[in-house]
């Protein structure tokens, strides 16, 4: 019955992707003439509360197979005191201020939804203390999604370095028993975040990173176009390793 549903999801995400697609030309046309007007009375600083980033993810696991995977992606850092409409299934800025509680801005790296799916298996706050003339990186929030049941959770960490309890299922073969280490740099024109999972038995057996450098900025009508798919491409390596994961699972109890 699962595989049923998933067969229907995959069926319906595909035609919904397609009409999208079909018509997204004709949206980037609209919000290009939207932000060009836009643009008549804001400086370009204020009209593109986004940066974009492009950069490679990694996984490597240890147990119960040596495997590991790269991957090409995008993503988006946003402004959220300044983002003219606020990502849909995300904390506001306020309440990333109140979780943490810093007094600067907030900033979200995330991959955006694109012609009608979204697949975002990890968001990032970067949440900044301000005092006087300074600003620092003080907290940032991670946002876990796990694949294919999208479910969600959220922890505070110390970007430099911390230590959190494992608290969802995020891949296969990999019990509850276990500690993630968690840091991310500064964004700037580079940014780095890195995920291993310390276990009692098996040690550091998973480690997960990001490496992405800051493009140049465009305009917001572009934004979907950079985006096509990108949801979709990662959904795809998620599955794809996945499955390699259960033949060999398969193949071991043969």
């Amino acid at each position: 019955m699962e595989i049923f549903y998933l067969l229907c999801s995959i069926v319906s995400i595909s035609l919904t992707t397609l009409l999208l697609s079909l018509i997204l030309p004709f949206n980037a046309l609209l919000r290009r003439r939207e932000s060009s007007r836009a643009a008549s009375s804001f400086t370009q600083d204020e009209v593109e509360p986004v940066s974009l980033y492009e950069g490679t993810v990694w996984h490597q696991r240890r147990h119960p197979v040596n495997h590991s995977f790269q991957y090409r992606v995008r993503y988006a850092l946003i402004d959220l005191d300044r983002a003219p409409h606020a990502p849909n299934d995300h904390l506001s800025p306020d309440e990333a201020r109140q979780i943490t509680d810093t007094n600067g801005p907030i900033l979200l790296l995330t991959i955006p939804p694109s012609v009608g799916y979204e697949q975002n298996p990890l968001s990032v706050y970067y949440c900044y203390a301000v005092e006087g003339s300074t600003k620092r990186l003080k907290k940032c929030i991670a946002e876990v999604t796990n694949t294919p049941w999208g479910e969600r959770v959220s922890f505070v960490f110390n970007p430099h370095s911390d230590l959190v309890a494992k608290a969802l299922h995020v891949s296969p073969f990999m019990d509850m028993i276990g500690i993630w280490n968690i840091k991310a740099s500064d964004p700037g024109e580079n940014l780095t975040i890195s995920i291993s999972v310390h276990h009692p038995e098996h040690g550091n057996y998973f480690t997960a990173s990001l490496k992405a450098k800051r493009l140049c900025s465009s305009p917001v009508s572009h934004h979907a176009i950079f985006f096509w798919l990108m949801p979709h491409k990662v959904a795809v390596w998620i599955y794809w390793h996945v499955s390699f994961l259960f033949i060999f699972h398969l193949n071991s109890h043969v």
